[in-house]
């Protein structure tokens, strides 16, 4: 069966076949598969293969577990496999290690988990939710996961914040804080405690909003360190640079994304940092970097296991950095990002002279030359002149790096 972006719509208006148990996979979160029981009922389920063996997870029935939440928790399975565990396994585990233990429903531990499934999951997108369970699960449960979420004092929310900006990440703290925030006011809002240990706590680290663009002679020596790191990072930095999409989107391309031969990469809600669906015309030499990537099982196209995107990102870009450092001498490029790329292709688009609101187009923002009202009602996707100003900025990069693909 060929996959489709499943969406709520469609999961809602399913009919059972009265005769057989069908799977459903959604192209939006691959690995993820509705089941439908003849009976009506629905389900989820995560499909994959570890230690050369097909396996089977079920995440829960539906509507109980709805779409947004099923992608999330078929992720974070995916997340687990690219690991090398076994999440199916770890499942059964924790679901053993919980019956053994009696649950006390006070504790942060508890209270966390409660959070995240009936707010967080339901109310965000799935980039949102994974986001905060992953602060969640990394910094507040290990610590105060054993105490009372009532015994939690504004003291403790401040050593918590003072841990991790010293561990060297403060902006991460600054993240940490609004997510414990959030979950302290929905305990008040539970009535789960009587006042927010947050309340008057500043956030630890100023930031500051980025604004590197790289110069044409950086955005060469990035490509041509590309060209030397190779393949899965190296066409996967060449896509950022000619596409201008963001990082997470990029790697997570597949194959069911890519329509009109190839020519359009159609980019899923879902998988949209700001929730809304995307057509990403394909550059001649976009579409030649994802037609030499081997052939690999699966539906995604920049991966290794065939079971998940590639992940890696900061080794990755460790190892472009020493491939440019090594090729200019012993000198570094400074300060820039992966994120640098996709503001270099939006400064170097406007430079080739293509309208702002067709660069937020291509972009995929909601927000600036086309706003309030005139955002509603213009649903024009600009998909020629995308097409126009993708080609132009690939033709310019390609020229500025030598030509190379």
């Amino acid at each position: 069966m060929t996959a489709k972006v499943l969406t709520v719509q469609a999961v809602e208006r399913l009919k059972p076949d009265p005769l057989v148990r069908r799977e459903i996979p959604d192209a939006g979160m691959p690995s993820l598969y509705l089941i439908v029981h003849p009976t009506g009922r629905k389900g989820w389920c995560v499909r994959y293969r570890f230690g050369g063996r097909p396996r089977k997870m079920m995440l829960g029935p539906y509507p109980a577990l709805d779409l947004p939440a099923a992608r999330d928790r078929a992720r974070e399975a995916v997340r687990t496999l690219s690991l090398g565990r076994d999440p199916g396994a770890e499942k059964i585990e924790t679901a053993r290690i919980n019956r053994a233990r009696p649950v006390d429903h006070d504790l942060v531990s508890s209270v966390v988990e409660d959070f995240l499934e009936r707010h967080v999951r339901k109310h965000n997108k799935p980039s949102t939710a994974e986001t905060a369970a992953q602060i969640l699960h990394k910094d507040v449960v290990p610590v105060w996961g054993r105490r009372k979420v009532e015994s939690i004092s504004r003291r403790d929310v401040l050593d918590l914040l003072d841990g991790i900006v010293n561990r060297g990440a403060p902006v991460m703290a600054n993240r940490a804080l609004a997510t414990v925030r959030k979950f302290f006011n929905w305990c008040v809002e539970r009535a789960i405690i009587t006042a927010s240990p947050c309340t008057g706590v500043k956030a630890p680290s100023q930031e500051t909003t980025r604004d590197r663009v790289l110069t044409d002679a950086e955005l060469r020596a990035v490509w041509l360190g590309a060209d030397r790191v190779g393949w899965p990072f190296g066409p996967f930095v060449k896509l950022l640079i000619l596409t201008a999409q963001r990082r997470d989107e990029v790697a997570g391309i597949t194959k069911g994304e890519l329509h009109e031969r190839g020519t359009e990469w159609h980019l899923p809600a879902a998988r949209s940092k700001n929730g809304s669906s995307s057509i990403v015309p394909l550059s001649e030499p976009a579409k030649a970097i994802l037609k030499a990537l081997p052939k690999i099982q699966g539906d995604f196209l920049l991966t290794t296991t065939g079971e998940g995107p590639i992940r890696g990102f900061s080794r990755a870009k460790t190892r472009l950095d020493a491939e440019i450092r090594a090729a200019n001498g012993g000198r570094s490029l400074e300060g820039w990002t992966f994120h640098d790329l996709r503001r270099t292709g939006s400064s170097g688009m406007a430079r080739l002279k293509t309208d702002p609101h067709v660069i937020e187009a291509v972009l995929n923002h909601r927000s600036g030359v086309i706003k309030g009202v005139a955002a509603v009602y213009n649903r024009y996707q600009y998909l020629d002149e995308k097409r126009a100003a993708l080609e132009t900025w690939a033709t310019y990069v390609t020229t500025i790096c030598g030509g190379g693909s």
